[in-house]
């Protein structure tokens, strides 16, 4: 008989990216998968949310996503999937512009999802999933 393995989960946390606005951990291990939470584009030392619209909110947000998976020992790379929401559908492409810059190739597979409202006022969410094996 195999002998079972339990799975504990483990909170992610780095000062590298913006502190939770609620209750809730800014990622979760459990395993070899890794679940963060919805970041918007708050700049990490400040918490206050970045200007210049679409672009710069993607930006930041992704500099926000790739801080918390380092910290799990992963990238940007380790994403398996994206789920992206946006209070304007219309600036798709404009996100879809930025995006392209931080998955050249073999971008993750991805939803995109119109909203009424973000927090903070935010334009942009992304949460993710990656696959980061222990002891990678």
């Amino acid at each position: 008989m195999a002998e079972e393995r339990q799975v504990v989960p483990q909170v992610v946390a780095t000062s590298a990216a913006p502190a939770a606005i609620g209750p809730y951990s800014q990622a979760v291990r459990v395993g070899d998968w890794v679940h963060t939470s919805g970041q918007i584009a708050l700049d990490p030392q400040s918490m206050q949310l970045v200007g210049g619209g679409v672009a710069d909110q993607t930006r930041q947000v992704m500099r926000n996503l790739s801080a918390v998976l380092e910290e799990a020992g992963g990238s940007l790379a380790s994403i398996v999937k994206t789920n992206i929401y946006m209070t304007d559908l219309g600036r798709f492409q404009e996100l879809n512009e930025v995006y392209a810059e931080f998955f050249p190739n073999d971008p993750p597979a991805r939803a995109t999802v119109g909203v009424s409202a973000l927090p903070a006022g935010a334009e942009v969410e992304i949460e993710v999933i990656a696959w980061i094996p222990t002891g990678a």
